[in-house]
């Protein structure tokens, strides 16, 4: 059981934690979330005891191994199995001591406590881990030296994992997976014996791999029993409960300071007044929570394009000669919603690349719509920015005849404010990078998105906003991400990028899961049978409809922005006209006055577009709720 008591920290005259208290069972696989910077992570410090509390207690059973992935195994010539089977360090010194033991019992002592801890299958279990997190056989027979820092941070989770601590502590580990480690990852902590806290903002994880949610806000912890969605509805009624009672105190206040206010002073009633007065003083307040405001994502809409926006016939793209992928035969319409699946390295942020842009085909035809405009988020945003500049700065450097005040309103809009506007990108948050990358792809209102891994820095508040302005943007969305949650939310269409090709997947994201704990090992966790089976129709025909839905709604929301565009010109035709009309110098020039002068023409022509406007505006007006009444219908089919 881990027992935190009364827990009081502050980092740098920041105070994190206040009297935060909470009781973890032992067993139990918890998620930790809160807002970005609420101190998710330095909990776990004080957990193990790199920092220590300004007051409180955190009680952990004695003799209890804790574990966690601290960095990226290092860079040795072992091989992936052998770095992965030396972390559990009771067994690599019972194998030592069993090499050199001659004292019978001790060698019965050794081999029984060998086999106690399944020490002659542990080869086999950390292959099946390595296996689960994307290497396979020959990858775990080569050197880490040969991995990137990325893939030794997956040999450093797999050692852990491995080594069965008595409390598994996890920060973020699915930020350095793909796809398919982190929905292995997710079976894997499902069935895990120990206690274990994971930080996460993957939804999907949160809700199939734990049974407790432990929330950290305004400085206090709080247990939730259940799944996250579950402590989401708990939390939300809680914050309107609250809400309610502290409305009916309030009432209940001014009331009574009413009364206290009309009789203090008349004999009468004085006794009364003070009563009352002294009722005000002994009534705690109830502090109406209010959430902090999560600022949406910006996607304007495009104009629309005839189809296709792309078509590739046998196209084969790659890296100094040598092609990822060939023989691609993809077409991409403005109405898509498209994720891209396939493990790291398949080619998905390659294909990407070549969607948007950024990468040129080696050999096949690649034909793009004619004034078709492609909005890019790099798996790593900060490859798109400039470090030394502020965000002002780099819209000025694409807005260079923008006023200033128009820009931060830009940013504003998309999460950055006033103060972060003026800030280095270098010294920017994760988050704040991405949002940033975001508006800087979106800027030229794109027909088509391409966002490879675009949630890595965003708590689960904004990626939750991200999915609702991806459902709201009428272009087409080209998604690699390892957040199920999002695919599912965003996507009706489902790439699979394997072994150099790219076809469509036929199902959902159920049904890829368990395709992929088939071939890496582990449990589903899911429906069986043909309750699974017609859960995933059911799914599938949910992502039809939805895609149905749009392109019905694509000619009204069409025929919107024209009658907006018609508007705005008309109402620039009429302020053009006013400026000339009460400009002094105007009526300066003999030949302006008088019947059939400027001045009468351009009268008649005001009232003409007054006139043109009314009717353009009531256009607006009845194509408006026809779209709308058009989205509810969908909605409710």
């Amino acid at each position: 059981m881990l027992v935190i008591r009364d827990l009081s920290f502050s980092l740098a005259g920041n105070p994190l934690f206040d009297s935060a208290s909470a009781t973890i069972p032992e067993g139990r696989k918890v998620g930790v979330v809160g807002r970005n910077g609420a101190g998710k992570t330095t909990l776990f410090r004080l957990i193990r005891g790199e920092l220590t509390p300004d007051a409180g207690q955190i009680e952990v059973p004695r003799g209890a191994r804790i574990g966690g992935v601290e960095q990226e195994a290092p860079a040795t010539a072992d091989s992936l199995l052998d770095t992965v089977l030396a972390a559990d360090a009771e067994r690599a010194a019972l194998l030592a001591r069993a090499e050199v033991a001659q004292d019978p019992a001790e060698i019965a002592a050794i081999q029984t406590r060998l086999a106690d801890i399944g020490a002659h299958s542990a080869e086999a279990r950390a292959a099946a881990i390595l296996n689960g997190l994307g290497f396979d056989a020959a990858a775990q027979a080569r050197p880490c030296a040969e991995f990137s820092g990325g893939w030794r941070m997956r040999v450093a989770l797999a050692a852990v994992l491995f080594s069965r601590p008595d409390l598994l502590l996890l920060d973020e580990p699915t930020n350095y997976l793909d796809l398919e480690g982190a929905v292995w990852l997710e079976g894997f902590l499902a069935n895990y014996p120990a206690t274990t806290l994971v930080i996460s903002h993957d939804r999907g994880l949160l809700n199939r791999a734990v049974q407790n949610i432990l929330h950290l806000e305004h400085r206090k912890l709080t247990l939730y029993g259940g799944r996250y969605d579950q402590f989401e509805r708990e939390r939300r009624l809680k914050l309107e409960q609250t809400a309610a009672m502290a409305r009916k105190q309030e009432a209940q206040r001014a009331h009574i300071q009413s009364f206290v206010d009309r009789f203090r002073y008349k004999a009468s009633k004085a006794r009364q007044a003070q009563a009352r007065l002294k009722m005000l003083e002994r009534m705690e307040p109830i502090a109406a929570v209010v959430e902090t405001e999560v600022r949406g994502f910006v996607f304007p809409s495009p104009d629309q394009l005839p189809p296709p926006l792309l078509a590739m016939e046998d196209v084969a793209a790659g890296y100094d000669g040598a092609p990822v992928l060939r023989g691609l035969r993809l077409r991409i319409d403005q109405d898509d919603r498209i994720a891209l699946l396939g493990a790291n390295g398949q080619g998905k942020s390659t294909l990407s690349k070549l969607i948007a842009g950024r990468l040129a085909p080696m050999s096949g035809e690649l034909r793009r719509a004619p004034k078709l405009r492609v909005g890019y988020f790099a798996q790593h945003q900060v490859d798109e920015l400039t470090l030394s500049e502020t965000p002002l700065q780099h819209l000025q450097r694409l807005r260079p005849d923008e006023p200033p005040a128009r820009l931060r309103a830009l940013l504003a809009r998309g999460g950055i404010d006033a103060a972060q506007a003026q800030t280095e990108v270098a010294s920017l948050s994760g988050g704040q990078k991405a949002r940033l990358t975001m508006l800087l792809c979106a800027l030229d209102a794109p027909h088509l998105l391409v966002l490879d891994e675009p949630t890595n820095h965003l708590d689960i508040e904004s990626r939750q906003a991200l999915a609702q302005a991806l459902a709201e943007y009428e272009g087409a969305v080209i998604l690699v991400s390892h957040d199920p949650h999002l695919v599912e939310s965003v996507a009706d269409r489902l790439w699979l990028v394997r072994d150099g090709a790219v076809r469509e997947f036929d199902g959902d994201m159920d049904d890829y899961r368990r395709l992929l704990l088939s071939e890496r090992g582990g449990a589903s966790g899911g429906k069986g049978g043909a309750r699974a089976a017609a859960e995933a129709d059911r799914r599938r025909e949910a992502r039809r409809a939805a895609a149905e839905a749009r392109r019905a709604l694509a000619p009204l929301r069409d025929e919107v922005r024209r009658c907006e565009a018609r508007v705005a010109k008309l109402e620039e035709m009429r302020a053009r006209i006013d400026a000339r009309l009460m400009d002094p110098d105007f009526y300066m020039n003999d030949s302006a006055l008088g019947a059939g002068g400027e001045v009468e023409r351009l009268q008649i022509k005001r009232g003409e577009i007054l006139e043109a406007l009314e009717r353009a505006e009531a256009l607006w007006m009845d194509a408006q709720e026809r779209l709308e009444e058009a989205e509810r219908r969908a909605e409710a089919g």
